[in-house]
């Protein structure tokens, strides 16, 4: 849920607009959380970049200013969205996969939709620590409870990147009016109460075709695609 110029711009345009060895490296980001929840290295990074015949330092720039993947200060993978690779209250697993964490509800609802199979979404709701669970497969989902919703919040200020203005405050809520209460609690967020059918369509929307080869083949990237 992010931008080159601002925080809030669509991250599969984002990605759509990336340079050609900027997106191999992404897509090598995302097969690694795919395959293992876990963030490649700096230097596995530095050498895609180079493979492609690129300048590493100009490529990983790229991604940042496209705010696909954020980096820390020491150069450390921090969001990789819709992948954190340290633990948040929103887990993502599937069969076969790795137990991974999402980086907001939203990114969490479009992982079955980019990976191409079911997953199960399983969240704490802030303040309660409730769990909500959300069974995906692809557009289609089961809730539980079933009169959980998605808040929708952004902190204000001109954060760079969404992993520092939104994505801690797009979380699953256990109602609305839970959602509702814990908005009125917290003042210095701003944001709006999604409903079940609006939130996954706009996880899909976000993330749907994040991890598209762009071959022709319309197949996800897989995890041996680096």
């Amino acid at each position: 849920m992010t931008q080159t110029a601002g925080p809030d711009v669509d991250k599969g345009c984002c990605a759509a607009a990336l340079t050609r060895p900027a997106r191999q490296v992404h897509l090598a980001v995302l097969a690694a959380f795919a395959q293992t929840g876990q963030a490649p290295g700096r230097g596995e990074l530095e050498r895609i970049a180079r493979a492609s015949g690129a300048d590493p330092a100009v490529v990983l720039a790229e991604l940042a200013e496209r705010d696909v993947i954020a980096f820390g200060r020491a150069s450390e993978i921090r969001a990789a969205y819709p992948f954190s690779p340290t633990p948040t209250p929103i887990r993502v697993s599937w069969e076969g996969g790795p137990v991974a964490y999402a980086m907001c509800a939203i990114d969490a609802l479009g992982v079955s939709a980019m990976l191409g199979q079911p997953v199960t979404i399983t969240a704490a709701e802030p303040g309660t620590g409730r769990v909500i669970t959300v069974h995906a497969d692809r557009d289609q989902a089961r809730w539980d409870p079933p009169h959980a919703v998605v808040f929708a919040g952004a902190t204000r200020g001109d954060c760079a990147h969404a992993a520092d203005r939104t994505c801690g405050y797009i979380n699953f809520f256990t109602s609305a009016r839970a959602a509702r209460t814990w908005a009125k609690a917290n003042p210095a967020v701003t944001g709006t109460v999604l409903g079940r059918a609006e939130a996954l369509s706009a996880g899909i929307a976000e993330f749907g075709a994040f991890m598209r080869t762009g071959d022709g083949t319309g197949s996800p990237a897989g995890p041996d695609q680096r």
